[in-house]
């Protein structure tokens, strides 16, 4: 001690007193440091575990850190089904039987207590009477020594309860202990809202992983697919190539096509056999095994080959089939044997061209554990009709190869005498080409013909109105020219030689005028002349009439014939005009009437010619109301099975007879609803009256309940996709099964638009509706449509089928699509069936269904107003 300072000793005592306040304090901050744990470590709870029923434990040995905790439980209340979930629940005496109960059946309980009030409740035994006082609960399980409930709260609704307790009196509880409890539920709350939150998470990512799985197998296998037809058709390319090649030996054509077939189906072992011209010898012109390099010619047996031979169908043989076959007296005896031996599966399919069988392709392996299926089978018999038509082409391409060495070593022979006199024709023929540039030169730079243009055209025809309107016994006419296959001209041998066409064509109309009549260009094709002064109308009649004869004549353009023709309207000019363009307006509708009547004539303007058009212009508006009206009458024309005559389906169109302009044309209809954009309006008008009928039918219990109708559709339908969605949403909303509708689209309308459709008539495929190909064989199709869309049915077009029986070769067309239709699962009807001998004749290749007047004509259905809701 320093000096001065003053100092009191603590006696013994005094210190003794001292220890129980430094052990409650140490009592203290030892309580506190493991309530900062507690809450430290559920915090990282709420980050590190996944799944709820990994939480409860992990909190329950948290508790136990700070607290004696043998028996716990965690009880949350679900608002919306009103019920408790005891969702964890550890007992030294009582034992969980429903974890999950109605929260009706804790009434009375110290939990629901809890649960409805949202306070906490903590009693011993000895004062348990006094503070359930006045609370009207009863205990369910052993009664405890210590009793907390602690309610969890997110904001202010009572989501649940956590309960300890204690059976010992040796383990008792503390106000200090309720404090804690009180304190750390809060966080209990957030760490459970936090991983409930992460496992809804978790199980919404699995779900959607699942479904996109899911997804992309779909997709897969649809390119698998799609990638399967890309090879065939790659392949059916690569075989045309290779015949129309005419360079290299057969030898290697063989060798290109056995690496094609490879591509498709496995074929290390391939040979083709062919039958002489005496039908007694088998050669091999090509053979590619993988133990022996050469087979000879043979006699005509009983091998596999010959079997093809003889049955004229595509063949899977394997051990069991060969063995069969040789006990029928079929094949040879010793071939099960060899076959056995050496493993070998085999496939072969016939050679044909022209319904005549020459040979046999064939492949072959040796290899027990990739034997061929009968898809490999259908793939060889498809691609085999191709393989013959290519190696067919490709011997005649040889063999005119080898004429045309022949034939180009005699021309060699005459050109070199020729070359002598050439040189002079040589120089002629270009002093021509130069002076033919300069006259092309000079008619290009002074507005190609050097007629007069629109502008001077319709100046003159100004002045010859207003001449008209002073001296009325003048007469004045316009002659508007349109010329025929101009177009043709252009596209067929070039834009040079259309102007040279045009200006010849001016040349020779001006030998057809006089001198002061005036003749202009008004653009492109269109000439138009003014008559002056002429005498009577058959003076104009004449000039058009020396007009038409002219350009009929032979036009020479690039050393090459072309015809063309000419249709004129004429227009007199009368006093009431007010204008030059409403004369040529008028020229230019009789032009349109000459076109109309045929081409190659001219035609005079007269007032019914403007009458002609206000009834167009009726016929339209009387059209546009009769489809609002939904007035026209519904037939439908049945397409049948011609053996069985059971109905296929219906195909449903329209007529028109109008009470005033009567029966008019299903072709003049159809026009007025393309040039007036009403095709789509019409197509729903069938959709709804075939919907509306199917729909009355599916109630019925008569055959009709199985009927189909089928629609003509326009392809205007499928060029935007919500047309197509909007269709098929009318479809689902009359509530009857799309299988029963059945889609017919014109060949010639999907030849214009073929690169557009195919996404859409996929989605009506998909929605149940089959699809036709009508009117096939009447335009450009190509054979890929067969198997690139996904028809159901191709109608042969009713002029193959009037043809019949005068045209085999139309016969035989029809007998290919067959034949095409059974490889790529699509039926053939033919339409327009008219006589029983082409009945008979279409049954006798093979054609299952027809339609036309001859099997079932067309009857008028009721189509009964619909007033149901679907």
């Amino acid at each position: 001690m320093t000096k001065g300072s003053q100092t009191k000793e603590l006696s013994v005592a005094e210190l003794r007193e001292l220890v129980p306040q430094l052990q409650q304090l140490t009592d203290k901050y030892k309580r506190a440091e493991l309530i900062q744990k507690a809450l430290f470590d559920i915090s990282e709870l709420a980050s590190s575990v996944n799944e709820l029923s990994h939480l409860y434990p992990a909190v329950h040995k948290i508790i136990a850190g700070f607290m004696t905790a043998r028996n716990f439980f965690v009880a949350l209340h679900d608002a919306a089904t009103e019920t408790v979930d005891f969702v964890y629940f550890v007992d030294e005496f009582d034992e969980l039987t429903l974890p999950t109960i109605p929260a009706s059946g804790l009434n009375k309980t110290w939990t629901a207590y809890i649960l409805r009030s949202g306070n906490h409740l903590f009693f011993t035994k000895e004062n348990a009477e006094e503070k359930l006082k006045g609370i009207d609960v009863d205990n369910l399980g052993a009664d405890p020594v210590d009793w907390i409930g602690i309610p969890l709260k997110r904001d202010d609704h009572v989501i649940g309860a956590l309960v300890v307790q204690s059976y010992d009196e040796s383990e008792r509880y503390t106000d200090q202990d309720l404090e804690i409890l009180l304190f750390v539920s809060q966080h209990i709350v957030n760490a459970l809202d936090r991983v409930k939150s992460r496992e809804l998470t978790e199980q919404t990512i699995i779900e959607r992983t699942q479904q996109l799985q899911a997804i992309n197998k779909d997709l897969e296998e649809e390119i698998s697919e799609r990638q399967k037809v890309e090879a065939l058709q790659q392949a059916l390319f690569e075989i045309s190539e290779l015949s129309a090649s005419v360079d290299g030996e057969m030898t290697s054509f063989y060798v290109n096509l056995h690496g094609v077939l490879s591509r498709l189906i496995s074929a290390p072992n391939c040979y083709i056999a062919a039958v002489d011209k005496d039908q007694n010898y088998l050669h091999f012109p090509y053979f590619s095994d993988e133990f022996e390099s050469h087979i000879e010619p043979r006699p005509i047996g009983r091998g596999l080959t010959e079997y093809v031979l003889r049955t004229g169908q595509a063949e899977l043989l394997d051990k069991a089939r060969v063995k069969a076959l040789a006990d029928k007296g079929e094949l040879d005896k010793r071939i099960p044997e060899n076959m056995k031996k050496s493993h070998i599966s085999w496939l072969g399919s016939p050679l044909v061209v022209e319904g005549e069988i020459y040979g046999v392709i064939a492949v072959q392996t040796y290899d027990d554990d990739s034997p061929y299926t009968v898809k490999d089978l259908e793939l060889l018999k498809f691609v085999s009709h191709h393989i013959a038509v290519a190696m067919e082409r490709k011997r005649a391409a040889d063999s005119i190869q080898k004429y045309n060495q022949q034939l180009s070593e005699k021309v060699k022979e005459r050109t070199t005498e020729l070359n002598l006199a050439n040189e002079t024709l040589k120089k002629q023929i270009e002093e021509r080409k130069k002076i033919e540039l300069k006259l092309i030169h000079d008619a290009h730079h002074d507005a190609l013909t050097g007629l007069p243009n629109r502008v001077m055209f319709t100046n003159r025809l100004e002045l010859a109105v207003a001449n008209k309107q002073r001296h009325k016994e003048q007469n004045f006419a316009v002659l508007f020219i349109d010329l025929d296959r101009f177009k043709q001209i252009n596209d067929t041998i070039g834009h040079y030689a259309g102007d040279m066409f045009l200006i010849e064509v001016s040349k020779r109309i001006s030998k057809c005028i006089r001198g002061h009549d005036l003749l202009a260009r008004l653009g492109g094709d269109e000439f138009v002349i003014l008559l002056d002064t002429f005498e009577s109308v058959e003076d104009a009649e004449d000039v058009a009439t020396r007009i038409i004869n002219s350009l009929a004549k032979v036009f020479v353009l690039e050393d090459k014939e072309m015809y063309s023709g000419a249709s004129i309207g004429i227009a007199l000019l009368e006093s009431w005009y007010q204008s030059a363009d409403e004369v040529i307006r008028d020229a230019d509708a009789a032009m349109y009437q000459s076109k109309s009547m045929g081409r190659g004539r001219y035609a005079l303007f007269n007032k019914s010619m403007r009458d002609k058009l206000l009834e167009e212009l009726e016929l339209e508006n009387e059209f546009r109301r009769t489809l609002r009206e939904s007035a026209f009458e519904c037939f439908f024309q049945p397409a049948v099975d011609l053996e069985s005559k059971e109905f296929l389906y219906f195909e449903a169109y329209i007529r028109w007879e109008h009470p005033r302009l009567g029966k008019i044309q299903r072709e003049q209809f159809c026009q007025v609803a393309e040039e007036s954009g009403l095709t789509l309006e019409l197509d729903n008008f069938l959709v709804e009256q075939a919907c509306t009928l199917l729909r009355q039918w599916q109630y019925s219990d008569g055959p009709e309940k199985r009927y189909r109708i089928a629609i003509n559709v326009s392809v205007n339908q499928l060029l935007q996709p919500k047309l197509i969605n909007s269709l098929l949403d009318k479809i689902r909303a009359t509530g009857i099964n799309p299988y029963h509708l059945i889609f017919e689209f014109d060949e010639n309308a999907l030849n214009r638009r073929s690169q557009h459709i195919l996404p859409a008539l996929t989605k009506l495929k998909k929605a149940g509706i089959q699809l036709v190909l009508d009117n096939f064989g009447s335009g450009l199709a190509s054979l890929s449509y067969l198997y690139s869309y996904p028809l159901d049915y191709v109608k042969i077009d009713h002029r193959y089928v009037r043809s019949i029986p005068r045209s085999q070769k139309n016969l035989k067309m029809i007998q290919s699509v067959l034949n095409i239709g059974e490889h790529l699962d699509f039926k053939v009807i033919a339409e327009g069936i008219e006589t029983a001998q082409q009945l008979r004749e279409l049954i006798g290749i093979g054609c299952l269904y027809g339609q036309g007047a001859f099997v079932k004509p067309a009857q008028k259905l009721v189509v009964k107003k619909d007033t149901s809701k679907t």
